[in-house]
């Protein structure tokens, strides 16, 4: 037998299923209605963790023995002649992987802020100037730089051979021992740091869900995304035409603009950029059109440069006068946590980054720059917007996993 409940009971019930029904409603009116073309930009920034592929020119490239012996590397005074210097030093894990400075310092302070290398994997070009084609060739120059670590190919290759445990490390991660010849040694130092550097991604941020609800039509998770930040990606996407540059899952295109940042620098000097940077690239002995490039295995390396196909953006790339005073895009997913920002790191706060498309000074840009620039011309809301929508791509948590420490060497690991 069917017992009714009683009366109080079901008027109870009922009260608490319509405040669940306005509460649900409530949730709903919470997310705005984007459009189809807002939608289909919206949906392009992900999904995240995005796809990647090995580094073909780097032979070690998730390697477990080069990533180990690479996290190491990342974190040894000794690099540096001075023993006070190390990768760690401007890129620090508990400052999202940068410094916090407005430009970084080693043995000396220079130019440019600190860019982090979490998601650096998926970067086409390295350093603000792309001056780097891959990311182990990128890995060399601080190594080599008199204002930063002000070491050498001798010195590195001192280390690591006479290092028993570097020494051993090595030979697991390229199953041969290290190399007499001194450069090609401090080769294999940036392609085991390069493959630590590789596995170092940022978590899922508070963005990454609200996007893949959009996809999946989930409207009460929607409406978990706050208001403000949906304002935010409205204007991204739409009036701000932001994603013009900061594009994709990475939020970065990975090319060059100028952007209307000031390029002096102390002392009288000027910044020129990927100008210069295409410069460095080309006179480099470590780019990819070089003998390291391991693309195509040893048979290809020194005389196959045309048949690679990693080398045909730096075979292509061309100087022009337009390049002075360009930087890199750099993506956004953990800006809020990356201050200060811009290539000189002049703006201390999203805000104030905000607050230089808003007002943008477009007598900055030289003549060929980015006509696609205009002042935004954001009210005092549409600015608070905005820099809701950027800190929320910020990871909730970290995507690294943690790893044991290598293994003490006991045997050594030769080719048959």
């Amino acid at each position: 037998m069917i017992r009714r409940l009683p009366i109080a009971t079901r008027s109870a019930l009922a009260a608490c299923g319509a405040a669940f029904a306005l509460a649900a409603a409530g949730a709903v009116a919470q997310t705005l209605a984007f459009s189809d073309a807002e939608l289909r930009a919206i949906l392009r920034h992900g999904p995240w963790p995005a796809p990647w592929s090995l580094d073909p020119s780097n032979r070690v490239s998730g390697n477990a023995h080069a990533i180990a012996l690479g996290e190491r590397l990342f974190f040894e005074p000794r690099l540096s002649p001075s023993g006070t210097v190390l990768c760690a030093t401007c890129h620090v894990p508990y400052l999202g992987w940068q410094d916090g400075q407005a430009v970084a310092s080693g043995l000396e302070q220079v130019t440019r802020n600190t860019q982090s290398v979490l998601n650096v994997r998926y970067n086409r070009w390295f350093g603000w100037g792309g001056a780097g084609d891959s990311l182990w060739a990128q890995s060399l120059r601080p190594i080599l730089d008199a204002r930063e670590m002000g070491g050498s190919a001798a010195h590195a290759a001192a280390l690591v051979r006479g290092d028993a445990q570097y020494a051993c490390d090595y030979e697991k991660a390229f199953s041969a021992p290290p190399p007499r010849d001194d450069e090609a040694l401090l080769v294999g130092v940036g392609k085991a740091l390069a493959a630590f550097q590789e596995t170092l991604l940022s978590g899922r941020s508070a963005f990454d869900d609200f996007r893949d609800a959009l996809a999946r039509g989930e409207r009460a998770a929607q409406a978990r995304y706050p208001l403000a930040a949906q304002r935010g990606l409205r204007l991204f996407v739409g009036k701000g035409a932001c994603n013009l540059c900061h594009l994709g899952p990475n939020f970065s295109n990975g090319e060059f603009h100028d952007v209307g940042i000031p390029f002096f620098v102390a002392g009288g000097g000027v910044d020129p950029g990927r100008h210069e940077g295409i410069r460095r690239l080309q006179a480099s002995p470590f780019n990819l059109l070089g003998r390291y490039n391991d693309e195509g295995g040893e048979g290809e390396r020194g005389g196959g440069a045309a048949a690679r196909a990693s080398a045909i953006k730096t075979r292509h790339v061309a100087l022009e006068h337009r390049n002075f005073g360009e930087f890199r895009v750099p993506s956004l997913r953990n800006v809020a946590r990356t201050v200060p920002f811009m290539h000189n790191g002049s703006l201390a706060t999203l805000a104030d980054v905000v607050r230089h498309y808003s007002e943008l000074n477009l007598e900055r840009l030289h003549a060929d720059g980015e006509s696609v620039l205009k002042p935004l011309k954001l009210s005092a809301q549409e600015s608070a917007d905005l820099v809701a929508f950027l800190e929320s791509l910020s990871e909730r948590a970290s995507a690294l996993a943690p790893r044991q420490p290598p293994a003490p060497c006991n045997q050594v690991l030769r080719k048959p």
